[in-house]
């Protein structure tokens, strides 16, 4: 299955976007000969439109060096950093200078389960998953579910960090999107989660029904 192009981050407005990449797959050909290398990939079940007027988006007041990725071209990450340890990903959605992205919020993994298993586990040794006891077992129903059912777990399972993917192109990159693979499902339209700002907001989605979403 070919990776999304270019025009086609470029064809739509950035919740139209949001929706579009529902049961698309995000893929992560990590390079290199370690254990934590290889092909990770999962379909994406949930997502949140971020705009520039939009007080939750982080570029509503002005572009910084934090967010400077959020305002690059269409079609590439801003990967950002909370709470010191977790990165989101985002796809930039708006046109270049515009500051608009999509957060992915949720995968159903499809490819490489050991290998997000194995990079969740060793995020708990080095204290990224602190509030969390027990380690992920990819080779149960629960595990699974667990292994990217959120925006700072699954660019643990997916090995995508800010220093290395931060303003990288979706059409070049190691990291990609293809699809979609999903196809005939409900989707939900609701407010989005976290939010102290633009709360109101009905900027999220997911499909119904998907036992990998983060929070129905």
């Amino acid at each position: 299955m070919q990776k999304l192009p270019l025009d086609f981050y470029q064809s739509h407005d950035t919740l139209t976007l949001a929706q579009l990449l529902l049961g698309c797959e995000l893929v992560h050909e990590s390079r290199g000969d370690g254990p934590l290398a290889g092909v990770t990939a999962g379909i994406i079940v949930e997502t949140e439109g971020y705009l520039t007027d939009d007080p939750a988006c982080h570029a509503y007041r002005r572009q910084t060096p934090r967010n400077a990725a959020m305002f690059g071209p269409q079609g590439t990450l801003y990967v950002y950093q909370i709470y010191n340890h977790y990165n989101c990903i985002n796809v930039v959605a708006g046109a270049q200078g515009v500051g608009e992205a999509v957060l992915i919020r949720a995968l159903e993994p499809t490819e490489g389960l050991d290998l997000m298993g194995l990079r969740r586990n060793e995020a708990f040794k080095t204290g990224f998953e602190r509030y969390r006891k027990n380690t992920i077992d990819p080779e149960t129903a629960d595990g699974q579910r667990n292994l990217a059912n959120g925006p700072g777990k699954l660019t643990i399972a997916m090995g995508i960090s800010r220093v290395e993917h931060n303003s990288s192109s979706l059409t070049t990159g190691d990291i990609y999107i293809r699809g979609p693979i999903l196809h005939d499902f409900d989707m939900v339209t609701t407010t989005r989660i976290g939010l102290t700002q633009g709360a109101d907001l009905p900027y999220r989605y997911y499909v119904n029904g998907n036992k990998y979403v983060s929070k129905k």
